[in-house]
C-alpha cells in the first residue's frame, strides 16, 4: 500500500476545538476507547456512513482485541496507509469518539473518512463532522474526500 499523503507532508498530531480534541488513537487509549464503542453500539450504526458496515460488533469485543485494533490503526498512522484519530474531551483524557481516514475501499484514488461519537455525546457529531471536514480541506492535502454528509 502506498502512502496517503505525500511523503514531505508532515501529519497533524492534533485538531483543537471547543467541544473536543484529536489526537491519534494508541494503545494508552484501549480502556476509555472499549468503554465509548461498547456503550454506544446502536448510536455508532445509526450514525451517517456506518450503516452496512458490521462495526461495531453488535456482540462488542474483549478489551484484548481492541487494543489489537487500535495497535494496528497506529500501525497504520506510523506507515501513513491511513490516520485514526481518538476523539477526547477538550481537558481530559477520556474518550467520545473517533475519526478515521482512510484510502476509499471502492477508489482507492479517493479518501474516506468516517467518524463517531458515544451516544451520551450524540450532539458533537456534527460540530465534529465540520471541524473535520474544514481541517482536512484546509491542512491535508488529500485527493477526492468522501465523508457523509450530518
Amino acid at each position: 500500500m502506498t502512502d496517503l499523503v505525500p511523503a514531505d507532508f508532515t501529519v497533524p498530531r492534533e485538531l483543537l476545538a471547543p467541544e473536543f480534541r484529536l489526537e491519534p488513537l494508541g494503545e494508552r487509549h484501549n480502556a476509555s476507547d472499549h468503554a465509548a464503542w461498547t456503550g454506544s453500539i446502536a448510536h455508532i450504526r445509526a450514525t451517517p456512513g456506518w450503516a452496512g458496515r458490521g462495526w461495531p460488533p453488535a456482540d462488542g469485543m474483549p478489551p484484548e482485541r481492541n487494543l489489537d485494533d487500535l495497535r494496528r490503526h497506529a500501525a497504520d498512522f506510523e506507515a501513513r496507509t491511513g490516520f485514526t484519530y481518538t476523539v477526547l474531551e477538550p481537558d481530559r483524557d477520556e474518550v467520545i469518539g473517533c475519526v478515521y481516514i482512510y484510502p476509499d475501499r471502492e477508489d482507492p484514488s479517493a479518501v474516506s473518512v468516517s467518524s463517531w461519537v458515544r451516544a451520551d455525546r450524540a450532539h458533537l457529531d456534527a460540530p465534529l463532522y465540520r471541524a473535520v471536514s474544514d481541517w482536512l480541506a484546509g491542512h491535508w492535502p488529500l485527493r477526492e474526500v468522501r465523508y457523509t454528509p450530518r
